[in-house]
């Protein structure tokens, strides 16, 4: 397999990381195995990062064809976490045949890793597999979105914290945003159309600490949560995205071909 790496993006000033550390290219460069990409995802994505938030990296190797068809199988999940100049970095990546099965499983997850606009690594393939991404949606993808809210918001309820509260908002209006345009939408401050007018003013209280309590009580936001719950639930009804996603014949042959070819030769 040819094992040249994805060149990787430069991070830092005004490029497309934005004010996230510029060595971030060099850290996702250091797994094992070429990368089909690195993205940064996490709260970062989200568009609610803290002064103390975690750098989440997430994204896609490849196993050679002799760690796959022996007796001897590489790892489908690799995670690795560190602190580098005081930022604390959460590096997982999956094999690539693994993470194309996980796009045909509703898995909301992966599809915003992959179209994540913080791109740190690319390739060929990540273009490929972006490609695919409106062949891998479905209605069903909201079942993903209204089981974290349910999550976060049972979490928020017994912490108090702001964090769980703001993923509570977060997955249920990307969930609407998906099932009306067909579009993957990660970043809650481009959603707040959606939402209540307090929501801006949470963001902002976010940035002060990761683990910040909420100004507000569940009392105060459990109407909103519980109708924008029930609005997702009508948009998923009402959506136009198909039953099952229709990618799977293209990503068995992207990940044949990268397999055999490497990167480059996808």
């Amino acid at each position: 397999m040819n094992s040249e790496r994805p060149e990787p993006r430069p991070g830092g000033g005004a490029g497309p990381l934005g004010g996230l550390p510029g060595w971030l290219p060099e850290a996702a460069a250091a797994q094992p195995y070429p990368l089909v990409f690195a993205t940064v995802s996490g709260a970062h994505l989200y568009g609610f990062p803290s002064e103390d938030s975690d750098v989440d990296l997430r994204g896609v190797h490849v196993l050679p064809p002799e760690e796959v068809a022996g007796l001897r199988q590489g790892p489908g999940t690799l995670s690795r976490v560190w602190d580098r100049e005081g930022v604390e970095v959460d590096l997982v990546t999956h094999d690539l045949a693994k993470f194309c099965g996980l796009l045909l499983r509703r898995n909301g997850y992966v599809l915003e890793q992959l179209l994540s606009p913080l791109v740190v690594a690319t390739s060929p393939a990540h273009a490929e597999l972006a490609a695919l991404a409106p062949a891998c949606l479905t209605r069903h993808h909201a079942h993903h979105y209204l089981g974290f809210a349910r999550t976060q918001w049972r979490l928020f309820e017994r912490s108090g914290e702001l964090k769980p509260l703001l993923y509570t908002f977060r997955v249920l209006l990307t969930g609407v945003h998906l099932m009306r345009t067909g579009e993957v939408v990660a970043d809650l401050r481009e959603l707040l159309p959606y939402g209540p007018p307090y929501l801006a003013e949470l963001i902002e209280a976010k940035r002060a600490a990761e683990h910040g309590a909420a100004p507000v009580g569940a009392e105060a936001v459990s109407g909103d949560v519980a109708a924008l719950t029930a609005r997702l639930e009508r948009e998923r009804d009402a959506s136009a995205l198909p039953e099952r996603a229709s990618a799977e014949d293209a990503l068995h042959d992207l990940v044949v071909r990268t397999r055999l070819g490497g990167l480059t030769g996808s």
